[in-house]
């Protein structure tokens, strides 16, 4: 089945690396939470997940209100490198530089869904390739450039600063003089190229680490194979809110027909969703208020065509399973939100003299 972007995850050790960073910075936190729904859940809980979509509107907003260019890599500059991570003992407990890498790319999805880390090695070069999904699309280039920067000083505390960048290239444009770039990043930066790379000079590979345990590496490949196994149990709630989503307009899905779409029978289907910690009717309920709020507060569309989208027969079931969902009525819900963003229009429009 095809990847759905809309169901990629990111961990909450992304926006906990970027919220000290925002409060050092000085800018309004409280407003940033608001508007991007980021809830103490994302900031205290280290197996929290949330949708990769979001990093487009946080990035928005973040710069709308520092009225930074470069925001992402002025918070990467001040970012914390270490949150405890298993993926950072993992690193650390390795033989080398290079073989902690290695490890660390193989359970980057414990990072994010969203992107896919190759390490090439060609002679005395090495390079990191980083492929987003959906494309490295301008709206991300904050997060892009953050994670670039991120990475680049991470490498260099573990080497003790013997790590240094030949070049860096990203597949969106400049936002800057190139030479802002460089400044910042330490090496030279190429745009609008065809993918995310990171080159260095191979050598660094074999750079043995200075806090190897092979006791705690294997307790550490233990942690994560677990933690992996966690997120790959969710991924059949992936394949169903996809199925629901391509059959949802012709009605209420039923379990057997997205079980047959699937490719397995229902008792199967119902097992791994239990497995995963919910049910059929769940992930549907969830994905029809998902859409619903969706389609309330970013379209035009009428009650009587949501209704219609979200597969319900009839406009009174829809009004109740909402009001349940949300406390709100369908027509609140969308007003709250046009209020909501009138407000925001009105904090950023220029004074009038």
């Amino acid at each position: 089945m095809a990847e759905n972007v809309l169901d990629l995850q990111d961990s909450s050790f992304v926006v906990q690396l970027v919220y000290p960073a925002l409060i050092e910075k000085g800018l309004d936190i409280d407003q940033i939470a608001q508007r991007c729904n980021i809830t103490p859940e994302l900031l205290q809980t280290s197996h929290a997940r949330y949708p990769h979509a979001a990093q487009r509107h946080f990035w928005q907003v973040v710069e709308e209100i520092s009225g930074d260019p470069l925001i992402g890599l002025h918070l990467a500059e001040i970012m914390s490198l270490h949150k405890g991570q298993v993926w950072e003992y993992l690193f650390l407990s390795s033989p080398t530089f290079g073989d902690g890498l290695q490890r660390a790319l193989n359970y980057q999805r414990l990072v994010s869904d969203a992107s896919r880390w190759e390490l090439e090695r060609d002679g005395d070069i090495a390079c990191l390739n980083i492929h987003f999904s959906g494309g490295a699309s301008a709206e991300l280039r904050h997060f892009v450039e953050a994670s670039a920067l991120y990475l680049i000083r991470y490498f260099r505390t573990l080497t003790q600063d013997k790590f240094e960048p030949r070049w860096l290239a990203f597949g969106h444009k400049a936002a800057a003089p190139p030479e802002r770039y460089a400044e910042v990043l330490g090496c030279e930066v190429r745009f609008a190229e065809p993918s995310t790379a990171l080159v260095f000079n191979a050598e660094v590979l074999e750079l043995p680490s200075s806090r190897a345990e092979p006791e705690l590496l294997r307790l550490h490949e233990q942690l994560a194979n677990e933690r992996l196994a966690r997120l790959q149990k969710q991924d059949i709630v992936v394949d169903v809110r996809s199925a629901i989503a391509e059959t949802l307009e012709q009605g209420q899905p039923e379990l057997n027909d997205v079980a047959e779409r699937l490719g397995m029978n229902a008792r199967v289907l119902r097992a791994r969703l239990t497995e995963a910690d919910t049910s059929f009717n769940q992930v549907l309920a969830d994905y029809r208020c998902y859409l619903a709020k969706r389609l309330l507060s970013r379209t035009d569309e009428s009650i009587a065509d949501i209704v219609y989208l979200t597969g319900f027969s009839e406009p009174s079931t829809f009004y109740r399973a909402f009001k349940r969902w949300t406390d709100m009525t369908p027509v609140e819900y969308r007003e709250f939100k046009q209020a909501q963003l009138q407000a925001r229009s009105a904090d950023q429009a220029p004074s009038q003299l």
